[in-house]
């Protein structure tokens, strides 16, 4: 229960993010996003009914496709995510003024806002569009993957948008999912600044020990054997904050000059030791 009111806590704030970035940068300028918000954006403008109704009713249908997948508490907080969008829409139209009219300032704050916004319900259980979860369905009956269906969904609702709010809308528009689609990223992954480090070398557990005792970080001992020499060799697996990574690559070619190092980023790290 706790955990399960987190979530709602979060789900609430990334609600009202991306209800305030729709009402006070996107709509008002008829810059849309991608996927069911966009379809809602441009129904809305056409039928001149509530854009909230429109965020609910398309988006139910899809998330109810994801029970069996995901389970009850998918459904529950997808649903109360799509909810409280809807109701944060009226209340943001009604009682936060338009940001902005400059364009290229409304396509990048408000996809920004609108990606932190959606970003903070993925990571805690939910969402607030169907259109990936109807993505997912339909790759498992044809020959195309979840990111290529969700391309060519959002490329026939950016068209869409060109024939409603013309052309220029419509590439404002497409910049706008683009800046929400690294937010989002950015939200999910993290911005970790730790760094994941592989070692070979022949003298792995020499290297580990000193890692141990003058870096004080944990490591991982992995037997392999070298593919052109046939060499026995250990891989020493461990995480660094980048800061600290000058220190370990010293200290590595201070012990063996011919080592093999592959570092790459890290978007989050779990484990009592590490954080101690």
């Amino acid at each position: 229960m706790k955990e399960l009111g987190i979530n709602v806590l979060f789900n609430t704030l990334g609600a009202f993010l991306a209800a305030f970035a729709l009402e006070c940068f996107l709509v008002p300028n008829q810059i849309i996003d991608g996927g069911i918000v966009g379809i809602s954006i441009m129904a809305s403008y056409l039928t001149k009914i509530n854009l909230g109704i429109f965020l609910v009713a398309l988006n139910i249908p899809f998330v109810l496709l994801a029970l069996n997948e995901f389970g009850k508490k998918f459904i529950f907080l997808a649903l109360y995510s799509v909810g409280m969008l809807a109701l944060f829409v009226n209340f943001v139209s009604n009682n936060i003024p338009l940001i902005t009219h400059d364009l290229l300032l409304a396509s990048i704050f408000g996809g920004g806002i609108l990606g932190i916004g959606v970003g903070i319900v993925l990571k805690n259980n939910a969402c607030m569009d169907g259109t990936e979860i109807l993505a997912m369905k339909v790759s498992k009956k044809f020959p195309f993957s979840v990111g290529e269906i969700i391309m060519f969904i959002n490329v026939f609702i950016f068209i869409s948008a060109g024939f409603l709010y013309g052309w220029e809308q419509a590439m404002y528009s497409t910049l706008t999912y683009l800046v929400a689609y690294r937010a989002i990223d950015t939200i999910v992954q993290g911005l970790s600044e730790e760094k994941t480090v592989r070692i070979i070398s022949s003298k792995g557990h020499e290297l580990g020990q000193a890692i141990i005792e003058q870096l004080n970080k944990t490591v991982t001992y992995i037997e392999a054997q070298g593919g052109y020499s046939k060499a026995p060799k250990t891989m020493v697996y461990c995480i660094v904050p980048r800061i600290e990574l000058y220190k370990l690559k010293e200290l590595v070619v201070s012990l063996d000059k011919d080592a093999f190092l592959s570092i790459e980023n890290v978007h989050e790290v779990y484990g009592k030791r590490y954080k101690k």
